[in-house]
């Protein structure tokens, strides 16, 4: 079981992120938990309404991490504050925990294609659906569910493929609709997504006596 143990050796050597100071109880934590941001510094991902995709999701990880740090939640990320690392090191990690997710932007070439999806293999469909209905209630977005990695616009995804993670296409950043609500609501948003993770890690593993 990849658990607190890993955890509390990461911190002793300074990787892993620790939980901010908090008054709120915490519940026990069962699941280790990677976050991930699309792209990286070198490559911007989709481009749309003026705004990039790695710049979004790069943002949105952090606050994301703000929001599980003041829970108590005990994670890993690609980086630091303000930093994505590369793909092949965001899959190395992932494929160490028991729940990663990877956060991206969607993008078509008709500017009004909106909702939010998940990409991953049957595993990850159970979270992709939770996460799509909290994305899609706080954006008033469609909410077009979880998918196989096979269903977006590659059809292998190194992050599902090889780390065992979930993408998370949180909107279409080529739909200004989409766009304009998520700048509007992305605290909210970064609130729910770091509760429904939350609540993921703080389910015991299937053969857990």
């Amino acid at each position: 079981m990849k658990t607190i143990l890993q955890h509390l050796l990461k911190l002793w050597r300074g990787w892993a992120v620790p939980p901010a100071p908090t008054d709120e109880p915490v519940a026990v934590q069962y699941k280790s938990l990677f976050i991930s941001a699309g792209h990286s510094d070198v490559d911007p991902g989709a481009v749309g309404n003026g705004r990039t995709e790695a710049s979004i999701v790069l943002e949105f990880r952090d606050m994301v991490a703000g929001a599980l740090q003041k829970r108590g939640v005990l994670f890993d990320r690609d980086g630091a504050e303000g930093q994505n690392q590369s793909l092949t090191d965001a899959v190395g990690a992932a494929k160490s925990h028991d729940i990663a997710v990877e956060f991206h932007c969607n993008a078509f070439h008709n500017p009004s294609a909106t909702g939010v999806e998940t990409l991953s293999d049957s595993n990850g469909y159970p979270l992709g659906e939770v996460l799509c209905t909290a994305i899609a209630d706080v954006l008033n977005i469609k909410n077009r569910g979880a998918k196989g990695e096979g269903s977006g616009q590659h059809s292998r995804l190194a992050f599902v493929r090889k780390g065992g993670g979930i993408i998370v296409e949180l909107f279409f950043i080529s739909n200004a609709n989409d766009l304009q609500s998520y700048l509007a609501n992305r605290h909210a948003l970064a609130e729910a997504v770091a509760e429904v993770l939350t609540d993921a890690v703080a389910q015991e593993h299937e053969d857990a006596e």
